[in-house]
């Protein structure tokens, strides 16, 4: 028993010193590919990579972390059948990183990446855009919530454009894939918004953000500003395969199919308002349809519009109203207030679309096209609401004041607002028009609907 004793102790010891050996060599090849890798002498580094990676894949989440760019760098120097390897050697290492890291690899994510090395190196892999689509659309469906990189969401769309305008996939689908994209788009709009929104909120009480603070809010200005690029480029994409002449007999078609589909019948309404077929009859239907089906603010919006187009501005304006109030959610709200404050700007009906204005800006305080309408309001006012040709041209002060407010809170405007800002100041009274008036430093109140005060700089 004795004898059994020691030979299972001498046992664990070996066994302690092999692991521990076998760590010390693992952290050792860490240690040199990491340092290599940090240098960006990925060269030096892919040699310790490969030994660690393939003596112990699951010992650090580095090898997979350093790995992708070494490998990245090997396809970007490398070509023909060596390229081809080191592509599919990457999606491999994906794969792995999936296997011994799970948690600390969305899937969805990871999926779509692999998607998009295929697709940016199709030509040598020889990938058909329906194979290099159903690679997406495989990685959108297996975890759509971490499917969120702007570029792999744009290549998906235009895989789909692709293959109907080769008659593979039919106009429903396409407009069904168009929603899905734009609504995932819209949905990561929101998300960096409100995370954007508590800082502006923050800066904007007048309390500084930490270093940390900072960097997060140039993360999610950057996330946003790609965001907005690729939502115009997924709608330039679609381009006039959308038109009326297409939606109309597609939606008459299949009308009596989806009546009661609350989801079909919001997708069509929407579609077709901002396509512009509204004056169709069948736009009439489908807004009916919705509205019975599933009443809800954007119900209500539609029915607004339907109003409006009657002439019969009073009830419109009761319904977009019902509309506002019917929402619940702030950032789909600070939505909605714009686009009603926009339409009634476009009536001419300033007081009333400021205030909705006002409204999207509290609760989308990082959506600053709101500012620059009512800049515009103001700009398109000037000569209303001042009683001496000076005090018009006062105006213009707060016009670009209001500019310059988008441009500080919206990421996605700052080169437009300071247009804008830049072209409103043109108007405004000059530093010799301040002379001949004598008025530097004075305040003056602006009358009408604007009912605001701007004091004269100072000369």
């Amino acid at each position: 028993m004795k004898a059994k004793i020691t030979f299972l102790t001498l046992l664990f010891l070996g066994l302690s010193i092999g692991f521990a050996q076998q760590n010390e060599e693992d952290m050792a090849t860490l240690s040199i590919m990491t340092e290599y890798a940090k240098a960006k002498n990925y060269e030096a580094a892919y040699k310790p990579f490969m030994e660690l990676r393939q003596r112990n894949p699951k010992f650090n989440r580095a090898i997979y972390v350093y790995g992708e760019k070494i490998l990245n760098d090997k396809i970007d120097k490398s070509s023909g059948a060596d390229k081809v390897a080191y592509v599919n050697d990457l999606i491999k290492l994906w794969e792995e990183r999936g296997t011994y890291f799970a948690s600390k690899t969305p899937k969805g994510e990871y999926a779509a990446k692999a998607c998009q090395l295929m697709y940016d190196n199709k030509d040598i892999l020889n990938k058909t855009d329906a194979e290099l689509y159903e690679c997406f659309d495989a990685a959108y469906k297996l975890d759509k919530a971490t499917f969120t990189n702007p570029k792999s969401l744009y290549t998906y769309f235009s895989l789909m454009v692709h293959l109907f305008d080769a008659g593979k996939k039919p106009a429903q689908e396409l407009f069904n894939k168009y929603d899905d994209v734009v609504e995932k788009i819209e949905g990561e709009i929101e998300s960096y918004s409100e995370k954007l929104n508590k800082l502006v909120e923050k800066e904007d009480a007048g309390t500084a953000l930490t270093s940390k603070e900072g960097r997060y809010k140039k993360s999610y200005s950057s996330y946003l500003r790609a965001y907005d690029k690729i939502s115009e480029s997924v709608d330039s994409k679609l381009g006039q395969r959308a038109n009326c002449e297409n939606l109309i007999p597609l939606y008459q078609r299949d009308f009596e199919t989806f009546k009661n589909d609350a989801v079909w019948l919001r997708r069509a309404v929407s579609r077709m308002f901002n396509k512009e077929c509204t004056d169709d009859p069948l736009y009439i239907k489908l807004v009916k349809a919705y509205d019975e089906t599933a009443p809800s603010a954007d119900t209500k919006y539609f029915v607004a519009g339907l109003l409006l187009k009657e002439g019969k501005e009073s009830e419109a304006i009761s319904y977009f109203k019902q509309s506002f109030d019917l929402e619940n959610d702030d950032y789909k709200k600070g939505k909605l207030a714009n686009r009603i404050g926009l339409i009634l700007k476009s009536k001419g009906r300033y007081g009333q679309a400021r205030g909705y204005f006002r409204d999207a800006l509290k609760l989308n305080p990082s959506n600053g096209r709101p500012h620059l309408s009512i800049a515009a309001m103001y700009a398109a006012s000037a000569n209303n609401c001042g009683d001496t040709t000076f005090n018009k041209r006062a105006v213009y002060w707060l016009a670009a004041d209001e500019a310059r407010k988008a441009g500080r809170v919206d990421p996605t405007l700052k080169k437009s607002a300071a247009q804008s800002a830049a072209s409103y100041s043109a108007k405004a009274p000059s530093k010799s028009d301040i002379f001949s008036a004598a008025n530097s430093g004075e305040v003056i109140r602006i009358g009408c609907w604007i009912g605001a005060s701007v004091t004269v700089p100072s000369v």
